[in-house]
């Protein structure tokens, strides 16, 4: 490492101290903080991400990171964390101090004002909370447009590069046109399954040992990690060696059990992570996108299937007891693949998931791009609803309410659920061709797969996109073909 670049490392260092408190303070007041905590943390977060942008747009990193460009002879690894803090300087720069920290602020507050709208079922009490962040949103993504980038394209290249509207309309199209007919066909043959001894009432105590079993069945390593209680479930990093995960325990057990897989999955990424790149621009996941891929990977290719649940389905019984403990594994199985209309999003069955993706980006853009205004999205939300799946929410928290991203501002995001399950069947039908996945999974032996993933996927961070790491590891750029035959053949049956 030269001189120059050791300086760069010691500014990235301070940014990265940054990062990790912020994120600490997020993840507790996602989780243990008490109510009233909420607004003066916000003040702490708030001067936290306004000494972030000052030091990214500083003197100090601008002269380090012009230092290590005009110097020759730079590592791969070196390259792409400039390119990263370039990249970040940019975005910061262009948004004046001011307004982002009120931002920073703005959105740590807002979480509490949805969480408490949500119980309520009230979505009156956060649509001006709302119609601000979207405000904000819309300004700093006309600050980061190029030259006739349009402002939602600016928001889904935060999340997912290579990925625009027309990018999306193409993907959405293809899954609408092969998927709803199937879901139809799907729903019928399901109509029987029954599922009420998932709704059981199994105690607390159950949910969270089986919860426990279960991440660390996955691969979870409980000596990084944490496992906790939140109202969305969700997974942060401070680093690869302290990676926080929550689920979220309640009337229906396949909801908090496969909610715990799917964190998981997203650990495994950032426990994967080389220890050169983490706590470093590069120490996180490609792209939200291949971080869903890895978790929904691991939630429904892998979790949903009879193989998965064949060495650990009587334990799993064991712990929850009856009614659970007199059911055979073939009921289950059917039970928690079964898809039929729903309102909830993380409890949607692989089959109609995307749908539920398709009216966020849908409701997102005409947001962002068609100015609709914040009080029509209830109703629009329930008419796409009842127009995609044949069901109308009775309330805003089972409807508007459901999701925390839009408090967060986390415009863009929504369209990453669908492309990560469909890099994660692409990446499924390449790894099928170079092992037994199925014996893997009877064995117990998920240490061979998380060995595959990391080895092609999690070990490089954001050192290279995720088309990079689907051509890399697959041979093919992406595809949604493989997304629309995994599902074809599993609901086809």
């Amino acid at each position: 490492m030269s001189r120059a670049f050791e300086r760069f490392a010691a500014v990235m260092d301070k940014g990265m101290a940054l990062q990790a408190a912020m994120a600490l303070f997020e993840w507790d007041n996602e989780t243990l903080a008490p109510e009233e905590a909420n607004e003066y943390t916000a003040r702490a977060i708030a001067s936290l991400s306004e000494q972030y942008r000052e030091m990214m747009i500083s003197e100090e990193m601008k002269g380090a990171v012009a230092a290590c460009r005009s110097e020759g002879g730079r590592s791969e690894t070196e390259e792409a964390m400039l390119r990263e803090a370039g990249e970040e300087m940019e975005r910061l720069s262009c948004i004046p101090a001011g307004e982002y920290r009120e931002f920073a602020k703005l959105r740590a507050i807002a979480t509490g004002v949805w969480a408490k709208a949500k119980k309520e079922q009230d979505f009156r009490k956060f649509a001006p909370m709302l119609e601000t962040i979207v405000e904000y949103q819309k300004r700093f993504a006309s600050y980061q447009a190029r030259e006739g980038q349009r402002l939602y394209d600016v928001m889904l290249d935060s999340y997912e590069k290579d990925f625009s509207m027309e990018a999306l309309d193409a993907f959405f199209g293809e899954l609408k046109e092969a998927l709803v007919p199937l879901l139809r066909r799907a729903q019928k043959a399901c109509a029987d399954v029954d599922s009420r001894f998932l709704s059981a009432d199994y105690p607390l105590k159950a949910q969270e040992e089986a919860a426990r079993f279960l991440a660390e069945y996955v691969g979870f390593d409980f000596h990084r990690g944490v496992l906790a209680v939140s109202a969305h479930p969700f997974t942060t990093n401070l680093h690869n060696h302290d990676v926080r995960i929550t689920t979220h325990y309640g009337k229906r057990i396949d909801s908090s059990l496969f909610s715990v897989i799917h964190e998981t999955g997203h650990a495994l990424y950032e426990l994967g992570i080389r220890e050169d790149l983490t706590q470093t621009f590069l120490g996180q996941g490609a792209s939200m996108g291949m971080h869903e891929c890895q978790s929904r990977f691991f939630e429904n290719i892998i979790g949903r299937s009879r193989a998965f649940w064949e060495p650990i389905y009587g334990r799993v019984a064991e712990i929850f007891g009856e009614p659970l403990k007199s059911v055979p594994l073939d009921r289950f199985l059917a039970a928690v693949n079964r898809t039929a209309p729903g309102l909830i999003r993380t409890e949607a069955d692989e089959l109609s998931y995307s749908l539920h993706v398709l009216i966020r980006y849908e409701i997102e853009k005409m947001l962002i791009e068609e100015n609709v205004p914040v009080a029509d999205l209830p109703e629009i939300w329930n008419q796409k609803y009842e127009e995609y799946l044949g069901v109308r929410p009775q309330n805003d928290a089972e409807g508007i309410l459901q999701d925390i991203h839009w408090s967060q501002g986390s415009f863009g995001y929504f369209p990453s659920y669908a492309l990560g399950s469909a890099f994660g069947a692409q990446i499924y039908f390449h790894m099928k061709k170079e092992m037994d996945l199925d014996r893997l999974l009877r064995e117990g032996r998920l240490d061979v797969i998380r060995a595959y993933v990391r080895e092609h996927i999690h070990q490089y961070g954001k050192l290279k996109t995720s088309r990079e790491l689907l051509k890399e590891t697959t041979g093919e750029d992406f595809s949604a073909k493989y997304y629309i035959q995994y599902l074809t053949d599993k609901y086809g049956r």
